[in-house]
């Protein structure tokens, strides 16, 4: 036995801790769960040929937040053409995390906007990310992230409104 330290040195733990957190994320970010548990595995598998560099750096889970931003961006130029969206008598998924009042609307409401907006709004308010990690996680200015965050904000707005007077009446 070699006494030479693995790339798996504390990655194996690392999956363990933040699986379920990287999948809610990425379920924010793909909007089906399927879709969320690939990329998250895309993600950890980018970051494993790279762990013992990763697992140096002062925030691993920033890196592999920002490997599951770009591939989710990546995969959803590759399937803008051949995606079919879910038919309104499809209905929701269930949602495996717990029931919060109005989830599938948000969900359905972020699968509108364009995929750099959405995870403006996803690292930003579902994260809890500053708008410094935020835009260190996407690689822009915090200037693009508050106008991203800010127009997010207000399109959402504008799609649950409908959602939202229903739930006053």
């Amino acid at each position: 036995m070699s006494s030479q330290p693995s790339a798996d040195d504390g990655f194996r733990a690392f999956v363990e801790q933040q699986w379920g957190p990287l999948v809610r994320l990425a379920y924010l970010l793909t909007g089906d769960r399927g879709h969320a548990e690939d990329l998250v595995q895309s993600a950890l598998e980018k970051t494993h040929r790279k762990w013992g560099r990763v697992s140096r750096m002062d925030a691993p889970l920033a890196y592999v937040r920002r490997a599951m931003v770009n591939t989710a961006t990546s995969w959803r130029r590759r399937r803008r053409v051949g995606e079919v969206p879910l038919l309104v008598t499809d209905g929701p998924a269930a949602d495996p995390y717990g029931s919060v009042e109005q989830r599938q609307q948000v969900v359905a409401a972020l699968r509108t906007l364009p995929p750099r907006m959405r995870a403006v709004l996803v690292l930003r308010y579902f994260a809890d990310l500053s708008e410094t990690e935020t835009a260190e996680a996407l690689g822009c200015s915090v200037g693009t992230v508050k106008s991203q965050a800010s127009r997010g904000l207000e399109r959402l707005r504008t799609e649950m409104a409908p959602t939202l007077e229903r739930t006053r009446a």
